[in-house]
């Protein structure tokens, strides 16, 4: 993956974001407080948001450029999987139908994202019959995560997809996202505050602050172990902190 946004800017309540950065890693951290930018970020990239200003391409393919208003890539087109918070199942359907939705069976020929290696690896396939309603929290989050899979994308857009869980659920969790990385090798980008998450998951981070990157680089260079937390980040990041909403 060759994800690079230059000089995209947008005003938001409290502040400006703006971001110059080119990601290649396989699974890259998106990092910091609750009101830094981070869902933003995400949604500039998948096309929700259009910046004031600034361009974003993914390998050989422009998104978005304002220099030129007519180029804009509508998220529908994009090949982009996001993933929200809250994995926006549709409760009207059974699993089955979430699963198939925007599920294009001739593309599994050019990523082998069939159906059934999907549910496989994910460990779903005896929920297909159920009713959305019937999934547990950690249920939920893996059907959410194989119908994003299912619609091939070229890039995985994963916005905290462990808030809200428990521990022990999230450690359940977490080696579904990694077969995900192995597996399938669809690099991802992954908005966490959670340390941990980050030091299973990804190869890099970038710590967001107020809207602006204050780090970048692998997970060593800004985490340290620590007894409670597991991880935490090193002093010299703390140092840098910024007051946020």
């Amino acid at each position: 993956m060759n994800l690079v946004l230059r000089k995209v800017q947008l005003p938001l309540a409290h502040f400006t974001l703006e971001i110059d950065l080119a990601l290649t890693a396989r699974a890259t951290a998106v990092f910091g407080p609750s009101g830094s930018g981070k869902t933003t970020l995400l949604e500039l990239i998948a096309g929700i948001r259009r910046p004031s200003s600034g361009s974003i391409a993914l390998d050989d393919t422009v998104l978005v450029d304002t220099t030129n208003r007519a180029r804009f890539v509508k998220p529908q087109h994009r090949a982009i999987g996001f993933l929200p918070q809250e994995g926006a199942l549709f409760p009207p359907l059974t699993v089955d139908q979430n699963l198939r939705y925007g599920y294009a069976p001739e593309a599994r020929l050019q990523n082998g994202l069939s159906f059934e290696h999907v549910t496989e690896i994910l460990e779903i396939q005896a929920l297909t019959a159920r009713g959305v309603g019937a999934l547990s929290g950690g249920e939920q989050q893996r059907v959410a995560l194989g119908r994003v899979l299912l619609s091939s994308p070229r890039l995985l857009l994963l916005d905290e997809p462990l808030a809200g869980l428990d521990t022990a659920l999230k450690e359940r969790l977490m080696p579904y996202l990694q077969r995900v990385r192995d597996v399938f090798n669809i690099p991802m980008i992954y908005v966490t505050h959670a340390a941990d998450e980050v030091m299973a998951l990804c190869d890099e981070v970038v710590v967001l602050e107020s809207g602006r990157v204050t780090g970048h680089g692998p997970p060593g260079q800004f985490f340290e172990v620590s007894e409670q937390p597991r991880y935490r980040l090193r002093g010299a990041v703390k140092a840098n902190r910024k007051t946020t909403d």
